[in-house]
């Protein structure tokens, strides 16, 4: 099966005549047909909106395809929220959030950790019907850690979609990054497309495609050439954060894919080798509970050795 993974938010039908080379007539004949997988997972609306992350699969001849069987795995992940709609996890480091190009499809992914979540009865909580299509609300890059929200069911995973559209939902990130900002405060707008040349990567100079992109950062702690942030990020691309403060000079400590020269030797000094960036908070309406939520997502041993090896401090008001 030809697969393509997805860049920027589309309609399935827009996507895949792009990628496919082909009309957006014929493209929307192939996903009524049944002939188109997204995630390993059967769409027949051709206006169905694909994300930043995910991975669309044709079969060769147009037949109708079957949905992979997405096998539950224990992958202890830690619920930091709960309630009848949805859920919020701690996403560890180093697990891709669903099957895509260059993953072994042996290798567990977080969709596999969350049909072994939705398997089991957690207290009063009954086990639920599991539909790779329909749980994951949004991504987070496979070494980001922290916060991720997941729909229990279609009309929750609707609903939560929405308020990322909307703009409702508030993300806010910590990152560790070299040196040290001139603003303590800044507003980042610099559009996000994929690189002409690097397609793993995402640019704001050269690219393709570009689409608006907006983050806000304030520092919390700045020592020995690094510096802690909070990102609020105001849009949703691909490697928004990672790009957007790479493209002001100060790239994540441990990201090799957007490294300088500086930052990569500072990680290699200080013996960083993991992507200090960390899905801290996460503000969202519970369809469940009509409530307005904050959910904070603990530091991981590794964020806080970071910390300690950089002399950065986390003020006692934020945590």
């Amino acid at each position: 099966m030809p697969t393509f993974p997805v860049p920027e938010r589309h309609r399935l039908d827009v996507f895949l005549a792009e990628a496919a080379s082909t009309s957006r007539v014929k493209a929307g004949a192939l996903v009524r047909g049944g002939s188109v997988l997204l995630n390993g997972r059967v769409v027949l609306k051709p206006a169905h909106l694909v994300h930043p992350g995910d991975t669309v699969e044709v079969t060769g001849s147009g037949e109708r395809a079957s949905e992979s069987h997405v096998t539950p795995v224990d992958l202890k992940l830690a619920i930091l929220y709960e309630d009848e709609a949805c859920l919020v996890i701690q996403k560890p480091a180093g697990i891709a959030m669903h099957p895509a190009p260059g993953i072994a499809k042996d290798e567990p992914t977080i969709l596999n950790g969350i049909a072994h979540l939705f398997l089991k009865q957690r207290g009063k909580l009954p086990a639920l019907p599991f539909a790779a299509s329909s749980v994951l609300v949004h991504r987070l890059d496979r070494d980001t850690t922290g916060c991720v929200l997941i729909a229990k069911t279609p009309q929750a995973h609707t609903a939560l979609q929405k308020q990322f559209k909307d703009r409702t939902i508030r993300k806010t990130y910590l990152a560790v990054v070299a040196g040290i900002p001139k603003e303590h405060e800044a507003h980042i707008d610099a559009p996000i497309g994929r690189h002409v040349s690097q397609r793993t990567k995402m640019s704001v100079m050269g690219a393709t495609h570009s689409r608006s992109a907006q983050t806000t950062y304030h520092v919390l702690s700045a020592k020995n050439g690094a510096a802690l942030l909070a990102c609020d990020l105001h849009t949703g691309r691909t490697h928004q954060i990672r790009v957007h403060v790479s493209a002001i000079g100060h790239p994540v400590l441990g990201d090799e894919t957007y490294a300088s020269p500086q930052s990569a030797r500072l990680a290699e000094e200080k013996h960083i080798d993991s992507l200090c960036l960390h899905a801290w908070k996460l503000t969202f309406r519970s369809p469940g509970s009509k409530k307005q939520t904050t959910v904070v997502a603990p530091l991981t041993p590794l964020f806080k050795k970071t910390l300690r090896t950089m002399s950065l401090t986390l003020p006692t008001k934020e945590e």
